[in-house]
């Protein structure tokens, strides 16, 4: 047995070395630069919690914070009530042989680079764009909506169409492991279609609806390409102020500090939500 436990144990090393190695590291340099203080190009290796003060009284942190968050679930919901549609017709309408066809097309956008495809919105939503110029073309306006770029709203609509097969994918395979006998039992039992997929067909699919929240959710929060794109000064995020604090002001400790905080309200976020859906989940099972 202890040989068998060393032999696991020697396996196991390395990945766990690498994976030490590229994650923990890294965050545990991030931590400490966060309680150091940086006057231009000097660090002061000095142990402060200024920066977090700062961090947490200045109220430009606290709107950026408060409006990534908004941001972020804004994208979440519009992405998982967009997607759940997609997968569940893919899962229970398209046939075997052609799931994988399906599965295929939707991981088409993996091919392209992101930042292509944020110009691609830049320029169907731009005053001169596709949208506005169709829409202007057939007469439902009069003049180009200027609602739809350089604000949240950008930010909104295409990081969600971006991060829309993140989402179609845990789902589905949520909806593929129901047993499809219950359902035909809840129907035999006499619940409509209606009362079966909320009874039924949601709570068995909640795992996958959980993890496609959770795989939207915690990268949107610190993309700051899209932001810088299609935001403008309304749309901005705080991973743009911190890529501001590293590069423009030259204050890495303060953007470690911002860092950190971001990290933490994505984890309390991502906890609340694992916490909720175990509730419903117990409250449905009794």
């Amino acid at each position: 047995m202890n040989q068998e436990t060393t032999r696991g144990l020697t396996l196991i090393a390395p990945p766990f070395g690498y994976a030490f190695a590229l994650l923990a590291l890294p965050l545990v340099a991030v931590l400490v630069l966060s309680f150091w203080s940086q006057d231009y190009l000097t660090i002061d290796r000095g142990f402060t919690v200024a920066n977090y003060v700062e961090a947490v009284s200045d109220p430009i942190y606290r709107t950026l914070m408060g409006r990534s968050l908004l941001i972020a679930g804004a994208v979440t919901l519009v992405t998982v009530v967009l997607a759940f549609p997609v997968a569940y017709y893919v899962s229970f309408r398209v046939a075997p042989r052609h799931k994988s066809l399906w599965l295929f097309l939707i991981t088409i956008p993996f091919w392209t680079s992101y930042l292509l495809r944020i110009f691609l919105w830049k320029v169907m939503l731009g005053f001169n764009g596709v949208i506005n110029s169709a829409l202007t073309g057939i007469g439902l306006i009069d003049e180009p909506l200027t609602f739809i770029l350089y604000n949240a709203n950008a930010v909104v609509i295409t990081l969600s169409h971006a991060f829309a097969p993140f989402a179609i994918l845990p789902i589905f395979v949520a909806l593929e492991k129901i047993d499809r006998s219950l359902l035909e039992a809840s129907r035999d039992l006499g619940e409509t279609a209606f009362t079966t997929f909320f009874r039924v067909t949601l709570p068995l699919a909640a795992p996958g609806v959980v993890a496609a929240l959770l795989i939207v959710f915690i990268p949107t929060v610190g993309d700051y390409v899209t932001p810088a794109q299609v935001g403008g000064p309304g749309g901005l995020m705080i991973a743009n102020m911190i890529q501001t604090q590293f590069l423009a002001l030259n204050n890495a400790p303060m953007g470690a500090t911002l860092a950190i905080l971001a990290m933490l309200c994505v984890t309390v976020v991502a906890l609340a939500v694992v916490w909720l859906s175990r509730r419903l989940a117990g409250g449905g099972a009794r």
